[in-house]
Formats: structure tokens, C-alpha cells, sequence
């Protein structure tokens, strides 16, 4: 049984990405930034997957420096290195290359003790496609409300 523990979402992601294939991904971390995280200092909001060679590295993650760190504490916004199957690293990158695709991380969370990083294939969303997200929203909300009024 493994034990997780959600320490930072990206919701941003969902509202502008349709969210199709999910992975798991390990990170490749300084001992400050481990840290941090178990702290909870992660924002995911502006962060992407790129390539480079056969690897997958993770940009713009925000990891607040360690507040009892030295100077050994890590680079806030430094590029980090996922931990993937060389197949899921073909096929994801195959993938980016079809136009309006992206890698987007969804959450961050640690599992058995090991920071683990769930990212997803997404393909951008339309501005009218936004809106029709948010009138269903709402209109869900409105439903829940008369519901639980009713009762």
C-alpha cells in the first residue's frame, strides 16, 4: 500500500489545457530542495516539460529556498530533471511535436517518501472553449445550491 500525500496542484492547467494521458514522473532534487517541498513551498502555475536529447526536464517550478539553509540553498526556478521511461519519453515527445500539444504538470505529491510529479499531454483550449467550461461550472453550482436548499 503506498501512502501519498498531494503537496501542490495546478488547477490553472485544467482550465487552459484539455488534459488527455497522465504520468508519473520522478525528479531528480538537492537535498534544500526536498525540503522545501515537504514544507510545501511548490507553485506549479507557470511551469512546462521540454526535451533535450532523450531527456525530459521540467522549467519555470518554483521551489521556495529552504528557510533554514545555508549557502548551499538551491536555485528557486532551476531546470530539474524528470525521471522517465525512455518508451514514455519517446512517445510524450512524439506527441509535442503535433501542433497544440504541451506537457503540463497537474500535481505534485510525495509517494512513499519520494517526491513524484503527475504530468499530463495537453492541448491547448480556445477562449470560447473556456467560457463553455465556466457556464457549465456555474451552472452545476446553481444545481448543487437548489438541491441543497430544497432539503
Amino acid at each position: 500500500m503506498s501512502h501519498e500525500k498531494v503537496i501542490a496542484q495546478n488547477r490553472k492547467a485544467a482550465h487552459d489545457y484539455f488534459l488527455e494521458d497522465r504520468y508519473e514522473a520522478g525528479l531528480v532534487l538537492t537535498g534544500t530542495e526536498i525540503k522545501s517541498i515537504r514544507q510545501g513551498r511548490v507553485n506549479l502555475k507557470d511551469s512546462y516539460v521540454s526535451f533535450s536529447g532523450n531527456e525530459a526536464f521540467i522549467k519555470e517550478m518554483h521551489i521556495s529556498a529552504y528557510d533554514h539553509g545555508n549557502r548551499f540553498n538551491h536555485d528557486e526556478t532551476r531546470i530539474r530533471k524528470l525521471l522517465l521511461h525512455r518508451a514514455e519519453i519517446r512517445k510524450l515527445y512524439q506527441k509535442v511535436k503535433v501542433k497544440g500539444y504541451a506537457i503540463v504538470p497537474t500535481r505534485l505529491y510525495l509517494k512513499d517518501g519520494r517526491a513524484k510529479l503527475e504530468i499530463a499531454l495537453a492541448k491547448g483550449k480556445a477562449l470560447y472553449d473556456k467560457r463553455e467550461a465556466d457556464k457549465q461550472r456555474d451552472a452545476q453550482r446553481e444545481i448543487e445550491k437548489a438541491m441543497k436548499n430544497h432539503y
